[in-house]
């Protein structure tokens, strides 16, 4: 099956908001949801976060930037999930990967 065909998002299908926190690979980013959670045992809240691969099939999003994400199809090994739109964009965001002064690449 080939990825390039384009990808459906049922209407029933859940749906997050998330942040993305690595936009360093081709069409794919790691989006990070966070949330708390109560202890079973001593009842405090704890901090958790689940990180998800997305597809991102319009290389659209950066880092920082909220997203709302949708289950799909497997896309490959780890990515279930796509990019329905960004909520909000990351405010003074930086591209990691090119420096912005000199347009040299980073180590």
């Amino acid at each position: 099956m080939s990825t390039n065909a384009e990808i459906v998002v049922g209407e029933n299908a859940q749906r997050r908001v998330g942040v993305v926190e690595t936009a360093s690979r081709e069409k794919t980013r790691k989006v990070t949801i966070q949330y708390v959670a109560k202890h079973p045992k001593y009842g405090k809240y704890v901090r958790k976060r689940t990180v998800l691969h997305v597809h991102d099939a319009t290389n659209a999003t950066g880092v920082g930037d909220r997203v709302e994400i949708a289950e799909c199809r497997p896309i490959s090994r780890t990515k279930r999930w796509t990019i329905v739109r960004v909520v909000e964009k990351a405010a003074g965001r930086v591209d990691p990967v090119f420096e912005t002064d000199t347009g040299k690449r980073r180590k």
